[in-house]
């Protein structure tokens, strides 16, 4: 379909062009080159991290994490239900078992009490899972101030994935800084983008370099190929590392303009009942990657799927809220703690149009559509 106006498109500036030519132009093309070393130093800088790891995409990011973790085949990991499919795909890879654990009901993140609770019961019967994998979910923040305490308890790995947070902040720190490791995701309708890329983040110099080692084939620094490990063609491309360094000099602006546009949407929806915004708590500087609603159909009229319906009529791109792990088709014999929250956030949810490029008239044309949705 031909949208007037996209969910999430990537947001490209002279910066980013300048850069990309100037790699090309320097022949270096490859999953190696001054652009990715130097994206790299960047990228740790600006979110606060030692180290950086520049990988192919955000789900071979978590993939090397849990490996690094020490996550194995037979283990079972706690993995956030509400999140996109890649945080428990990784899982999978490692022939490990994702476990899901429902959410808050205002933030949409793991429940830190369901998490301590598992990890309580796991303890008394002697089955600790082997990591958690919390998900930031779209560009806020978890309650790490919580979760990390519950983790350290029982000695297991937190793993925090930030795919769709870089740029957020929470309790005065970075998204990416939370956990032993943090993963980033740099996907097309990120908020930044390589075309496709991710990271690991961590203040480990051990953690970084096997990660680096087995993202390059698990090559040993002999002439010839040599290999004592099984490794993965996991590197990000420099081309695409130039890319990125642009969009990191232009990411506090485009948060400032997907501010706008979340605060523009709650004052024009204000008026209207049964609408809710993902709850932002004190603490939480969230990066506004994409803005998405509740609808609660007894109070407004009409469901999430007719509100829906009515945008994509008018040719604007909108999507459901993330479907649950543990109600995919895939995961139909994975554990679950909880789901309930997790479930009625799917069956109400509606993520909305959310570039910085929009202006406050495509806003308000939106919204117009979604109260006309009412009967």
């Amino acid at each position: 379909m031909n949208w007037k106006i996209l969910l999430s498109p990537p947001e490209m500036s002279e910066v980013e062009r300048a850069l990309l030519i100037s790699a090309f132009d320097s022949g270096w093309v490859a999953p190696a080159g001054p652009d990715l070393d130097q994206f790299e130093l960047e990228l740790a800088a600006f979110t606060g991290a030692a180290f950086a790891v520049g990988l192919s995409s955000g789900t071979a990011a978590l993939h090397l994490a849990l490996m690094t973790a020490g996550v194995q085949a037979g283990s079972d990991v706690l993995v956030s239900d509400l999140t996109f499919g890649a945080s428990a795909f990784a899982v999978t890879y490692l022939g490990a078992r994702p476990c899901f654990v429902d959410c808050e009901a205002a933030t949409w993140h793991l429940d830190p009490d369901l998490l301590a609770e598992e990890l309580g019961r796991r303890a008394r019967i002697g089955a600790l899972p082997a990591a958690v994998v919390v998900a930031d979910l779209y560009g806020s923040v978890a309650d790490y101030q919580r979760l990390e305490p519950i983790c350290a308890e029982f000695d297991v790995p937190l793993i925090e994935d930030a795919a769709e947070a870089i740029g957020a902040s929470r309790h005065g720190r970075s998204a990416g800084r939370f956990g032993r490791i943090a993963v980033l995701s740099f996907n097309g309708n990120k908020i930044v983008t390589t075309g496709g890329g991710g990271a690991v983040l961590t203040d480990d110099p051990s953690v970084a370099a096997r990660v680096r080692y087995l993202a390059t084939q698990s090559r040993q620094p002999v002439l010839h190929y040599e290999h004592h490990d099984i490794g993965f063609n996991y590197r990000m491309g420099n081309l695409n590392a130039a890319v990125g360094r642009g969009q990191l000099r232009t990411l506090p602006e485009r948060i400032e303009q997907r501010g706008r546009v979340r605060d523009t949407y709650e004052r024009s929806l204000a008026a209207l009942p049964g609408v809710r915004f993902q709850a932002v708590p004190a603490d939480c500087v969230p990066n506004h990657w994409l803005t998405t609603i509740t609808i609660d159909e007894p109070q407004f009229g009409a469901s999430a799927a007719e509100v829906l319906g009515a945008l994509h009529a008018a040719g604007f791109e909108g999507r459901p809220g993330f479907k649950p792990m543990h109600m995919q088709p895939v995961f139909a014999d994975a554990p679950a703690v909880g789901g309930a929250v997790s479930a009625e956030f799917f069956a109400n949810s509606v993520s909305l149009p959310s570039s910085g490029r929009i202006t406050d008239d495509d806003v308000a044309e939106v919204c117009a559509v979604i109260a006309a949705a009412r009967p």
